[in-house]
């Protein structure tokens, strides 16, 4: 079956008469479990639920390509999916080279906990793959592309391959693409990390997160961080994202086409200084995404000239919402530079592109950029 396929019979129960084609959320904390409970599937639901597993084997799916069949774990957040790598493989003393500009929470917990419990870190860009240079003697590599919110690439197997020559382990947050868009453990990955709040689900009523893996060495380590830690999923989420997840490939396609329509009509505004969008031929890394994303992404990035303009084009735009996530089916936008962290300009606007016609959007947004003028 081909992909868009593959992703929605995901979502289905094996079919039987009579029986509902999706099942409803198993609600339990402990499950019957006498005796010897090594041969029982489920016993505690802190370490496992029916629900999980059936939202797993779809994501899994999700992130196998040929010659290797992915793992899936959920987490309650992405940022617990995050952690949860972190944790199961930094200790004292390793090293962990980060993106200088990755996810600003990702660096933050890296910075303000990790770091003070010993292990040392390294920052370099994102973009021409900068990070290479800086992988002697580390642990872990941890890789975002494109960048949030700059939207800067790099060459995942060629980082990837790198790391592996130092002895580091990969991470990929792909939280941007999907899996659908991207496959990190296809271009030599070792972890695939994401926040599935965003476009996976892609109604903007969740949080939830995934780490996937190729190694069962290493799921098993993060198997045991969530179970220790207790940064788990609850079924009804892991049901509402099994709904949600049968409309990516739909969402996801609509979504990107409107972003590349719209950052193409960007370019030609005066009103704004650069148009950040890997699916821009202009874009610095766009050989690069070109050859390991299936989609460009539906978020983009602009530039207007100060703040009071990017204040303006929010406050105009009517199909916009100013909101601080991305990758749902409504568009949202944001002046990113609001919540500091990130070395960006006070015009800067993080654009999500969401469902709608792009006529409309496309004539919102004109409307709105007059205003800045």
């Amino acid at each position: 079956m081909r992909e868009a396929t593959k992703i929605i019979r995901s979502t289905l129960t094996r079919a039987a008469a009579g029986e509902p084609l999706h099942p409803g959320p198993v609600f339990a904390a402990p499950y019957h479990a006498p005796g010897d409970p090594s041969g029982i599937p489920y016993t505690y639901a802190r370490s496992h639920n029916p629900t999980w597993t059936h939202l797993e084997k779809a994501i899994g799916q999700m992130e196998s390509s040929e010659g290797y069949r992915a793992t899936a774990l959920v987490f309650a957040s992405g940022m617990a999916a995050c952690t949860a790598v972190f944790g199961a493989i930094l200790r004292p003393g390793d090293v962990i080279v980060l993106p200088s500009n990755a996810y600003y929470a990702a660096r933050v917990l890296a910075q303000e906990y990790f770091a003070h419990m010993g292990v040392q870190i390294r920052l370099a860009p994102t973009a021409g793959n900068a990070q290479t240079e800086h992988l002697d003697g580390a642990k872990l590599l941890w890789i975002e592309t494109p960048s949030n919110p700059t939207m800067d690439v790099c060459d995942i197997a060629a980082l990837s391959e790198a790391a592996h020559r130092a002895g580091a382990l990969v991470a990929v947050d792909n939280t941007t693409p999907t899996p659908l868009g991207q496959l990190p453990l296809a271009l030599g990955a070792d972890f695939s990390v994401a926040s599935d709040t965003k476009a996976m689900t892609g109604h903007s009523d969740i949080l939830l997160g995934h780490v996937a893996v190729r190694d069962l060495e290493l799921r098993q380590k993060i198997d045991q961080w969530r179970t220790l830690t207790g940064g788990v999923l609850g079924p009804m989420e892991a049901w509402l994202a099994l709904r949600s997840i049968a409309t990516l490939p739909l969402r996801l396609e609509r979504s990107c086409q409107n972003a590349q329509r719209i950052a193409e009509f960007l370019i030609t505004r005066p009103e704004v200084q650069q148009v950040l969008y890997p699916g821009l031929p202009s874009h610095p890394g766009h050989a690069i995404a070109r050859r390991q994303m299936q989609y460009f992404g539906p978020v983009l990035s602009f530039i207007l000239r100060d703040k009071t303009a990017a204040e303006a084009f929010l406050a105009q735009s009517k199909l916009f919402t100013d909101a601080t996530s991305f990758g749902g089916v409504t568009s949202s936008a944001e002046r990113r530079a609001r919540w500091g962290g990130d070395q960006i300009a006070d015009g800067f606007i993080r654009l999500s592109a969401g469902c709608e016609d792009i006529d409309d959007l496309l004539e919102d947004i004109a409307q709105a950029l007059d205003a800045t003028r």
